[in-house]
């Protein structure tokens, strides 16, 4: 039995809002229409009043929520990640791991892939599995664990690969051992390939780039810059990652705009030099997300590493030290909008069809254009989210 929705407010397109009416039918957007048009006779009419239309947030990294994280590896620390996201407006994300152990690296992935298969009803859907870990380097590690940090070896990641078709990404160091094989083999295996978590110099990422490095993980985070690298070489000074992020333009990247990681100038920067097709909004966010003020476990309960949540803040435990995201999309997009004065279409874009471009998903998610799914969030006023709809299906968080 066909299924007909009618959308009607100020709609969050890709380069504007305008008010106007969306006709969506058995879960996908057929027309746009003028604010005027009559609804369809039968269909069901969602009225954001002075509110807005946007397309669901799409989250390339993100760890858990809610007290589950992805790297408990259980059906249960899934399912309550996936709800407490929607609740946030994120109706696409991939399932990111941490350092840690093989076997349970291999828990998270295969349990992302039954994910991706058969979703939980009232959650985030599955992308897929972002392999995030255990290929850094030891020094820039950040909150991760340091005893199951290594570099990649086939024999390993050759298992990681076989479920490959459920990997959106994998993020790797390209200065380790070892790291140019496994960026090579992810390729030749269509897995989109990520730095994170290095102190690679310039000319190491270059490298990266001609191996088929694409995206680089929370700019300005855990990773080199001139001034860390002339701690080994005084001079000449050498750009590290993030100098090589800014200027690659083959490279997109991402910021954590929770306002307690970067501040509007280093936002501002990153939006400058990237702009707002290559730069994605992204939560990092950890099991602490929705839960009261304590310490909690990134990773595995079994092997994991402590933070702490402060407010809205993830911290190392002695507190002096950042460590995860504790914040939902929602808050990403209201901060980055409020840092840094950028339009509200512009802001929802990065987090929305960018990220599903990097994640090579736009051209079913990510907007609000005839064709795409029905990921569709009624915002109120201030950007809270009031009801979410994936694939046109109302989903109660």
């Amino acid at each position: 039995m066909t299924r007909e929705l009618d959308f009607r407010g100020r709609i969050v397109f890709p380069d504007r809002i305008e008010r106007g009416s969306l006709l969506v039918r058995d879960g996908v957007i057929v027309d746009v229409r003028d604010d005027a048009a009559t609804a369809p006779a039968g269909a069901e009419v969602v009225d954001a009043g002075e509110g807005f239309l946007s397309p669901g947030f799409v989250d390339l990294h993100v760890h858990g929520g809610a007290g589950g994280d992805f790297m408990d590896g259980t059906a249960e620390a899934f399912e309550k990640a996936l709800r407490c996201h929607a609740r946030h407006g994120t109706t696409r994300l991939a399932a990111t791991t941490t350092v840690a152990r093989h076997e349970s690296i291999m828990e998270a992935l295969n349990m992302a892939s039954r994910f991706r298969r058969s979703p939980e009803p009232d959650g985030s859907r599955l992308l897929g599995a972002h392999f995030y870990g255990p290929y850094f380097r030891y020094e820039a590690r950040g909150a991760h664990p340091g005893g199951p940090v290594r570099p990649p070896v086939e024999a390993e990641f050759a298992e990681y690969l076989e479920v490959a078709d459920d990997l959106v990404t994998a993020t790797i160091a390209p200065e380790i051992d070892g790291a140019e094989a496994f960026a090579r083999a992810c390729r030749a295996k269509g897995v989109r390939t990520n730095v994170g978590h290095s102190w690679a110099t310039f000319d190491q990422m270059t490298a990266a780039v001609e191996w088929g490095v694409r995206h680089v993980d929370h700019l300005f985070c855990a990773m080199s810059d001139k001034a860390r690298l002339r701690q080994f070489q005084s001079y000449p000074m050498r750009g590290g990652v993030l100098e090589a992020t800014l200027f690659h333009d083959e490279l997109t990247t991402e910021v954590i705009a929770d306002g307690v990681h970067l501040d509007a100038g280093l936002l501002l920067l990153a939006w400058k030099i990237k702009g707002p097709d290559r730069l994605a909004l992204v939560t990092d966010s950890s099991r602490a997300l929705d839960m009261p003020d304590g310490v909690y476990l990134l990773g595995p309960l079994d092997g994991g590493e402590p933070i702490l949540k402060r407010g809205d803040s993830g911290l190392t435990p002695d507190g002096a030290g950042l460590a995860s995201s504790v914040m939902g999309m929602d808050h990403m997009v209201r901060t980055f909008a409020r840092l840094t004065g950028r339009p509200l279409w512009e802001t929802i874009r990065m987090a929305s069809l960018t990220p599903a471009r990097i994640a090579g998903r736009d051209r079913d998610l990510g907007s609000l254009e005839p064709g795409k799914r029905a990921d569709v969030l009624v915002l109120d006023r201030d950007l809270d989210v009031q009801r979410v709809f994936i694939d046109g299906i109302e989903i109660q968080a």
